[in-house]
């Protein structure tokens, strides 16, 4: 197909295309790292794609193209750098805030849902016609939706060749190549060499844990908020987090295992990436893993984006410049999330973190993973929905209000009539936990902003919000005088509602 020279954002007019490809260039020239992931460049003269940091010496104006994807550079025909190894880049922010039926699409892409190479059946689940989504991908990500997955598989192959000692078979398994041949022809068609050659070349980037990965982030990255912000309501007996590690029992298909996640420099704020470990789990399930702990910690979040956006209120911008690089916390399972959700209506985040403890101590079951490495690990899964659907949850000392609305999500779960399925939109998501008796709007938006990565989803009657904003004399807002003024800060209202939280006494969730 014929590359693009513009990101999504600026399909409007020639004159923008124009503007962009100045901004790029500036950029390119300069290795801004802020747009590092934003955009990346062809080089005509040697067929190969880059990062705008790439160290090596830039190539003249007249033979580059911008691209704003990996997959669209790859759809073109361009090949990976392998000095500055585009596999590393923070995710594409260009494709945050697109169309919503290719954010849907890009979430269900990177869950696997491509792995069989059906578009028509990912377009069925997205309420689409196949031909209708190629052509939204085409629009704002440059590529096919076939593309994008085989450069998702790529660049997680690439990644684990370089980062981790597992075998080439282990890593054509996690990669979803499906057999070692046809994970050795993609590479040798790609880069031109076995993947063997590759990792001797990038032999010192090889680290002793086998498996263990890093997640590059875009700074400024807020580790130690969204830390604080697990901690408080980490399930007791499932999640622990301590000496500047998080820590949780996983389910994940029939696979169970112990994760831990750490900022790869927490002393001085200074890295760019956070590392993952997991322990007990195949590497048939570690792609899953890596894009759950991928989303459960918003690395990939278009922090310039965000701030754009809240710096239009003054208020936000104070805020904003006391604690940049604010995440929205994401969830490791929706059901979990919504029972916590539940839980923490009208009560202190202590309260609904006891309780949640006290559910999965009785109900929930042995991870039956035992992690040597490490010192002090969770050992208890949530329990799943079917072991809540008749559950006496009222003995635990939770009331019977919130008892029941537990119990009739658990069993809306186990019949289908609700999922955490990205492929559905917002609207469906929320009218059908809304149906739920106890489960009004403020549970509903918290639960979208967390599970479903909803960038604008926003408890507007959340007494912390509201409180925020008290003045001597004033009275306090109400929660539609919120929604008024949170108008200006769309399509980030829920990052707002983090920044919120974190900058004054009302803690929220």
């Amino acid at each position: 197909m014929a590359s693009l020279s513009l990101v999504p954002a600026y399909t409007g007019s020639m004159d923008n295309a124009v503007q962009t490809n100045e901004v790029f260039e500036r950029a390119r020239l300069s290795r801004d790292a802020r747009f590092d992931g934003r955009f990346f460049i062809g080089v005509r003269t040697t067929g190969i794609y880059c990062r705008p940091i790439c160290p090596a010496n830039a190539p003249k104006s007249e033979n580059v193209t911008f691209f704003p994807s990996a997959a669209a550079a790859s759809e073109a025909g361009y090949r990976p750098c392998l000095r500055c190894r585009p596999e590393c880049a923070p995710g594409t922010p260009a494709w945050v805030g697109t169309s919503t039926t290719v954010q849907r699409g890009l979430r269900l892409i990177a869950d696997g849902a491509l792995e069989d190479g059906n578009v028509e059946n990912l377009a069925a689940r997205l309420g689409v016609t196949g031909r209708h989504l190629r052509r939204l991908f085409a629009r704002h990500v440059g590529a096919s939706p076939l593309t994008v997955a085989h450069t998702q598989r790529l660049h997680f192959a690439k990644r684990l060749i370089d980062e981790t000692t597992l075998s080439m078979a282990d890593i054509s398994t996690a990669a979803g190549y499906g057999s070692v041949r046809r994970f050795n022809d993609t590479f040798r068609k790609t880069y031109g060499r076995p993947p063997r050659e590759l990792r001797r070349e990038g032999g010192a980037a090889v680290t002793a844990t086998a498996l263990s990965v890093l997640l590059p982030y875009r700074k400024p990255y807020d580790w130690r908020a969204l830390l604080g912000f697990f901690a408080g309501r980490a399930t007791p007996g499932v999640e622990i987090v301590a000496n500047g590690d998080y820590l949780r029992a996983v389910r994940i298909g029939d696979a169970r295992g112990i994760i831990r996640v750490t900022d790869t420099d927490t002393d001085t704020d200074t890295g760019d990436a956070v590392s993952l470990s997991v322990h007990g789990v195949g590497t048939a399930s570690l792609f899953p893993v890596v894009q759950r702990v991928r989303s459960l910690f918003d690395v990939d979040a278009p922090i310039d984006d965000i701030a754009a956006g809240m710096n239009r209120d003054k208020q936000l911008r104070e805020w904003l410049g006391a604690r940049p690089g604010v995440r929205v916390p994401g969830a490791w399972d929706g059901f979990e999330l919504a029972v916590r959700a539940i839980l923490g209506q009208q009560v202190s985040v202590k309260a609904a973190t006891t309780f949640s403890g006290r559910i999965a101590q009785r109900y929930g079951e042995p991870v039956g993973v035992t992690a040597e490495a490490l010192a002090n690990a969770p050992e208890t899964l949530f329990p799943e929905p079917r072991m809540l659907a008749r559950a006496r949850l009222e003995h635990l000392g939770i009331i019977r209000s919130r008892a029941q609305s537990i119990r009739d999500l658990a069993r809306a779960v186990v019949s289908g009539d609700l999922s955490f399925d990205p492929a559905q939109t917002a609207k469906e998501f929320r009218d059908s936990l809304t149906a739920i008796r106890g489960i009004g709007d403020w549970t509903a938006e918290y639960i979208a902003m967390r599970t479903m990565k909803d960038p604008d989803a926003f408890p507007s009657s959340d007494l912390g919000l509201l409180r925020a904003f008290d003045r001597p004399g004033r009275e306090r807002l109400r929660p539609a005088d919120l929604e008024a003024r949170a108008e200006a800060w769309r399509p980030w209202r829920a990052y707002a509602a983090l920044l919120i939280w974190g900058s004054s006494p009302g803690a929220g969730g």
